[in-house]
């Protein structure tokens, strides 16, 4: 019984996942020791302490860690960079700060430093390290500090007078180092472009996300209800089809709501085709930059599909596809959500959301509520949870009319914004990404942020 069980998901697997890979990514990691480091401090401003094994972050009294690494050999463009710092193992290394990164210059020597004569930011932060664990491995983000071969130094600066410590270039096999994957980036492997409630024929809106995504390479994922009212043919090809239509080659859809007032979303089936996955089903998977990447998409509509509970045929394709997956990072998407502070929650999708939970998925990406809505990375009840956590987003932003309120501030969210459409661009790297929201021409909203994979 269990083995047929287990070829019965194979096959539902199989049958469900029609999207075909991408071709691979070529990436090259370039791996980088620090040349010098140290720390200063202000509580002994004339102090060097070149001959440490940690190098400190804090502040009240600031204590300012300085970096430096010589890059070299970089023949082909930078898509990422990190900065790898590595905690100490005593309990106080850890911290709810991990500091600030900033450039700073270079012309700093290692022997000599001190917090008198230290160099200043040059710019502002590149990234935030936030909370860090002892004696653990910390991935930082300093893409935009990296050009090409050359000289690099950064400052990591606090004022959380919890500090941080880190082992410095003195521990040979936990020192710092900076990582520089370089590559040329393909057009549709790397970057995820979202947004879901589309296309009306009784506005431009729709027109004007689409001038976003014409100026953009990536997959396009529209997550739902992307031809109002009620996805007809007719709707399709007269509102979808001259906006976000001229991308169908590259769109990978989620079905919505108002796609199944056509009877068995028959519109949306037809206009999309195989990528919109099998017409019983609406449910399916691929993958992005180069395999690093597993992209879930699934259909909200329960009642449609056999229901979205625990050992549903949905639910249990998901638990399988993701069992499946080789991916270290998953991003998946459906058109209903779960956590909502503009109304409409739906807690039917609590079991999708643990499955999600228990594989480890990085991020969900939902529409319905017509505004842009981020959370925290939470578990399947509401509870913060930083580290396992799936982070969610509403992006119901892609061009019908939106709505501006949020009645009750659900737990965990971080960022609202109810006034301006766009779209989420998701940049996808080995091991983090990056989000932004891209929003249309004369709009004004746009938050860059980057999260780590688990």
């Amino acid at each position: 019984m269990r083995c047929f069980r287990a070829l019965a998901l194979a096959a539902v697997v199989l049958a469900a996942t029609l999207v075909a890979p991408p071709p691979a990514l070529a990436v090259t990691t370039h791996v980088y020791p620090a040349t010098r480091d140290t720390y200063a401090n202000a509580s002994s401003p004339n102090t060097n302490y070149n001959s440490q094994r940690q190098l400190a972050v804090a502040g009240s009294p600031d204590r300012i860690s300085y970096l430096t690494f010589a890059v070299t050999g970089l023949a082909e463009p930078v898509l990422y960079a990190v900065l790898q710092m590595q905690t100490l193992d005593t309990s106080n290394a850890g911290s709810s700060d991990g500091g600030h990164v900033f450039l700073v210059g270079s012309s700093w020597s290692e022997t000599t430093l001190t917090y008198a004569n230290r160099p200043a930011p040059t710019g502002p932060a590149l990234a935030a390290i936030e909370r860090v664990k002892p004696d653990t491995v910390h991935d930082i983000n300093v893409t935009d500090a990296i050009r090409g071969d050359g000289v690099v130094s950064f400052g990591i600066f606090s004022t959380n007078t919890d500090g941080a410590y880190y082992h410095s270039r003195e521990n040979n096999k936990a020192g710092p180092a900076l990582l520089v994957y370089t590559g040329v980036p393909g057009t549709d492997d790397t970057v995820l472009l979202a947004a879901g409630d589309i296309a009306d024929c009784r506005s431009d809106r729709d027109e004007q996300t689409a001038r976003v995504l014409d100026a953009e390479v990536g997959v396009i994922a529209a997550i739902g209800d992307t031809a109002y009212e009620k996805g007809a043919p007719e709707e399709y090809a007269a509102c979808y089809a001259p906006s976000w239509g001229r991308h169908k080659a590259r769109t990978r859809p989620a079905v919505g709501n108002h796609e199944y007032l056509t009877p068995d979303a028959a519109g949306y089936f037809g206009y999309f085709g195989a990528a919109a996955g099998p017409p019983d089903k609406g449910w399916y998977s691929y993958d992005l930059a180069g395999g690093q990447w597993h992209v879930v998409v699934l259909n909200g509509n329960c009642a449609q599909v056999g229901g979205c509970h625990a050992g549903s045929p949905q639910e249990q394709w998901l638990r399988a596809d993701l069992a499946n997956s080789p991916a270290r990072c998953t991003v998946a998407y459906w058109h209903q959500p779960l956590f909502a502070s503009g109304g409409r929650g739906n807690a039917a999708y609590r079991p999708l959301f643990q499955a999600l939970y228990d594989a480890g998925v990085e991020l969900l990406l939902n529409a319905h509520n017509h505004q842009y809505e981020r959370f925290a990375p939470q578990k399947p009840t509401g509870a913060a949870d930083p580290d396992r956590g799936v982070r969610q987003f509403i992006v119901g932003t892609g061009g019908r009319s939106l709505q501006p309120d949020f009645p009750t501030v659900a737990p965990n969210s971080e960022v609202r914004n109810g006034s301006v459409h766009g779209v989420l661009r998701l940049t996808l790297f080995p091991g983090e990404y990056r989000w932004r929201f891209v929003p249309v021409a004369g709009q004004t909203f746009n938050e860059v942020v980057t999260g780590l994979c688990h």
